[in-house]
């Protein structure tokens, strides 16, 4: 997370969460950042230095107005004046950190040999839940390194009960009884 990000996306979060539309605002940065992620294009456009300031500004307009809330525009249109319209990931980064942190919520990332289906993630969800005393949105990735089992990721940690985990743990207790 850079510093803009949690400046630009810190102000946003504050400004919906003082007028009740932190959900609304929440959910259009993210599907927004999703979009964006999937058109980098469209980034690059808000950030090409040979394109007038005004132009980037009106085609931002043209492709988002009446299909964002208006204060989301409008934080488009002030990254694009201070040129650092990249930053949009970051800034919706630390909205989506702030807005968990305000409403309880942990997200988690179930990293798994095959994917899981929605019986099981859903069980996984409510006993995590049942154990933080926190709302889980769990994410699943699939990983062919994870030969069983499951390793969770969560703010920068990892709980690993894989299986491959725990046959390293056995292999370095024989090396170490060894020695």
């Amino acid at each position: 997370m850079t510093e803009i990000g949690k400046a630009y996306g810190g102000s946003l979060f504050m400004l919906a969460r003082e007028e009740g539309l932190d959900a609304v605002i929440g959910e259009e940065m993210t599907s927004l950042c999703g979009a964006l992620k999937e058109d980098y294009d469209f980034v690059r456009l808000m950030v090409t230095p040979t394109l007038k300031k005004s132009k980037r500004l009106e085609i931002l307009a043209e492709t988002f107005e009446g299909k964002v809330h208006e204060y989301v525009l409008n934080f488009m249109s002030i990254l694009v004046e201070n040129g650092t319209f990249e930053e949009i990931f970051s800034c919706g980064e630390e909205y989506r950190t702030l807005y968990n942190r305000e409403h309880g919520i942990v997200d988690i990332t179930a990293v798994t040999a095959v994917p899981l289906d929605d019986e099981l993630s859903g069980k996984l969800a409510a006993k995590l839940e049942g154990a933080l005393g926190k709302k889980v949105v769990l994410q699943n990735r699939v990983d062919s390194g994870v030969i069983g089992g499951v390793r969770l990721e969560m703010d920068g940690e990892s709980i690993d009960g894989s299986v491959r985990s725990r046959l390293d743990g056995i292999k370095a207790a024989l090396f170490s009884a060894k020695a």
